[in-house]
């Protein structure tokens, strides 16, 4: 066993865009890597299978707050951890419930101590400390465990954004306290990521940075961003970040994005990113592809027999059609949620991989100019 490896196997002249190889003891991660986000243990509509096959994921998210309250700790426990619980082989990374912090805000109370949450489920209630949550994600199992962190809403005022990032760091070190006191279970090394906050304000990202930077972590995330600040104000944000944190660490930029914003942020300097809007855009009709942006439901389709995207290398991709995807959408057929999310997915990962490819090929800056223009498009 052996804590997370990151090898940083070559930098862009014209950005920061990075390559690079992350080890842990579930597998390798190339980077720049996107990971589908499997909320409960499992990606929505999606089986382990096709996202080995198909989607070539090389790592997937599970939600510690959802898992802790279904299927919960004792059944996560006595299955051997989330690997073993839902078949998944490879890397997992898991959040910290930080994020729910934010989203749940009217359903739970934030003080010193924690976070006191009533379940969306059945109203109980259910405190979240930096010391349980590390404990709860060591059953989990992850690979890679967050931080527990306060999310801040857009827009925070200064006084709101400075105390939230002081309690961010507190809560910080509380975790790292706990996570170092505690063994590894199930046999295998966990890692824990520390993450960025401070809202939008110049001075508050760089003293998080520069103290989530002191901490010497395995690897490092920036959180807060992507919560309804305009685009161009996410990637300073991003950037400031990146050109702070550790060369030598990854850098995982939390909860982003569209693939415009990926490819952007590449550029940049992240390594990691994973969103919900792939497979969530995908059962609500909307197809990203190597083209463009196709909203399903149109008419326009109804009999285009063409593939939905022969620009990228997957099966499914290339096996179904735009005319029968939609008459499976319209029908609100389960299997048209599955292809379009697998579809969607399976899209993401070829971009991150074509990002990677024209890095070590040398022209990412221009490859990456066209197809933020065309990735936007809509068909």
């Amino acid at each position: 066993m052996a804590s997370l490896q990151f090898t940083l196997q070559k930098t862009d002249d014209k950005t920061k865009a990075r390559v690079g190889e992350i080890i842990t003891d579930h597998g390798k991660i190339q980077t720049p890597i996107f990971m589908p986000v499997g909320t409960v243990g499992g990606v929505k509509a999606v089986t382990q299978q096709q996202l080995k096959v198909d989607v070539q994921a090389q790592v997937i998210l599970g939600n510690t707050y959802h898992l802790y309250l279904r299927p919960g700790l004792d059944v996560l426990e006595a299955a051997g951890g989330l690997h073993k619980f839902n078949g998944w082989e490879k890397p997992i990374l898991t959040d910290s419930g930080g994020y729910q912090v934010f989203s749940l805000a009217n359903n739970r109370k934030l003080n010193e101590e924690g976070a006191l949450f009533q379940s969306h489920i059945d109203g109980s209630k259910h405190l979240f400390t930096p010391e349980n949550v590390m404990d709860t994600q060591r059953i989990i199992g992850g690979d890679i465990i967050m931080a527990f962190d306060e999310c801040p809403p857009y827009p925070s005022d200064y006084a709101y954004a400075k105390k939230s990032m002081e309690l961010t760091h507190r809560w910080l070190d509380r975790c790292i306290n706990r996570f170092d006191n505690t063994p590894d279970k199930y046999g295998y090394t966990q890692n824990l990521f520390p993450i960025v906050q401070g809202s939008t304000y110049k001075d508050l990202r760089t003293a998080s940075a520069q103290f989530v930077a002191s901490k010497k972590s395995t690897g490092n995330a920036i959180g807060g961003l992507s919560v309804g600040e305009p685009t161009e104000t996410m990637y300073e944000f991003t950037e400031l970040c990146c050109d702070i944190l550790p060369t030598q660490k990854p850098r995982y930029l939390m909860g982003v994005g569209t693939p415009w914003n990926i490819l952007e942020n590449i550029a940049l300097g992240v390594d990691m990113f994973d969103c919900v809007m792939p497979t969530r855009n995908g059962r609500n009709a909307m197809l990203f592809t190597s083209n463009g942006i196709i909203n399903i439901d149109n008419k326009k389709w109804e009999k285009d027999f063409s593939v939905i995207d022969d620009g990228i290398d997957n099966e499914v991709s290339n096996y179904y059609s735009k005319a029968y995807l939609r008459h499976l959408m319209k029908a609100k057929e389960y299997l048209g949620y599955t292809i379009a999310s697998v579809h969607n997915l399976a899209f993401y990962l070829w971009l991150v991989k074509q990002a990677r490819e024209h890095i070590l090929a040398g022209d990412f800056a221009s490859w990456k100019s066209e197809m933020v223009v065309k990735l936007q498009q809509k068909l």
